[in-house]
């Protein structure tokens, strides 16, 4: 009997190899469990707070009595009716400070992402400088600075300035202080820094070729800045107006130390209806009726910028 054999260079029959196994369940979850603490920490810290300061909103009754969820959504009326002034007020400081933020750090961070140099880090240490101070101290140091007595106030009464804010309503004359341009002064102090680093972080991303190549097809440096520079800019532009306004717009301990009674913020409102009138549904409900309006507020802005690339 004759026997097969292989063809010349036919190749061997090989034994099949192991089959390939599916990911462990294991690694596809290990995303997830890298997520769980900050899910964890947002629940406990932001989602539970506000559900139950939802729940305090539509409760009625006093701290002797006790409180009671009744539904009573006129709250959140009551409280818009009362304190819109005061509402009004913290848009238009946060607003002003926002753009003066703007106007300051601009330039700033403008130069040190392309003329600091070897001096860039020296200047970034005395940006973030401030945050190594007290927040509270460092608005106690503007009334030091904006005393009536004090060289400041001295130099902007011998150049007339003064006489053009009390004009516009922002000063009482001769003074400062207790003003509405002192607000507006602390709180672009305060948050100056919170617009510098996002512009700085966007002007650095641009490559400086571009610059050049603007140079190159003739271009004047207004025109470079206008053309190049600010389009490419505008995420920094975005996210720096956002991080000062937002948390402007809730402070109160500017508007506390450096204003009046005339010059009170929202944040003030809710502060004194939680700790002194033990009013709680009516500052919780001016605290979301603030969230909801900042909510607004930073949607229509974003989308009206034309861009959501905010870091």
């Amino acid at each position: 009997m004759s026997t097969v054999t292989d063809a010349p260079g036919a190749p061997a029959d090989t034994a099949p190899g192991p089959a390939a196994r599916p990911p462990r369940r294991r690694g596809r979850l290990t995303p997830y469990w890298l997520l769980l603490p900050g899910i964890l920490w947002l629940l406990v810290f932001f989602a539970l707070p506000l559900v139950y300061q939802a729940s305090t909103s539509v409760q009625t009754g006093s701290l002797e009595e006790g409180f009671e969820v009744t539904w009573h959504f006129a709250t959140y009326w009551e409280a818009l009716t009362d304190y819109w002034p005061q509402f009004l007020r913290s848009v238009l400081y946060a607003g002003s400070a926002t753009v003066l933020c703007l106007l300051l750090g601009y330039p700033l961070a403008y130069l040190i992402a392309f003329r600091a140099g070897r001096w860039r880090n020296v200047v970034l240490v005395l940006v973030i400088a401030p945050f190594f101070t007290s927040f509270l101290i460092r608005t106690l140091a503007w009334k030091t600075i904006l005393a009536d007595s004090g060289p400041l106030v001295e130099l902007l009464n011998t150049l007339h300035i003064l006489d053009v804010t009390s004009w516009l309503g922002m000063t009482d004359g001769e003074r400062v202080l207790a003003t509405p341009l002192a607000v507006i002064c602390g709180l672009t102090y305060n948050f100056l820094p919170f617009m510098i680093l996002p512009l700085y972080t966007s002007l650095e991303r641009i490559d400086g070729r571009l610059h050049e190549a603007s140079g190159d097809l003739y271009a004047r440096p207004f025109t470079t800045f206008r053309k190049v520079t600010l389009p490419l800019s505008m995420p920094g532009v975005v996210s720096g107006t956002l991080l000062t306004f937002i948390p402007a717009s809730g402070d109160y301990v500017n508007a506390d130390l450096l204003g009046s009674t005339d010059t009170r913020m929202i944040g003030n409102v809710i502060q004194t209806q939680f700790l002194r009138v033990l009013d709680y549904p009516t500052a919780a409900a001016l605290s979301f009726i603030v969230m909801a309006a900042i909510l607004v507020i930073v949607t229509l802005y974003i989308r009206k910028s034309g861009t959501e690339d905010l870091v």
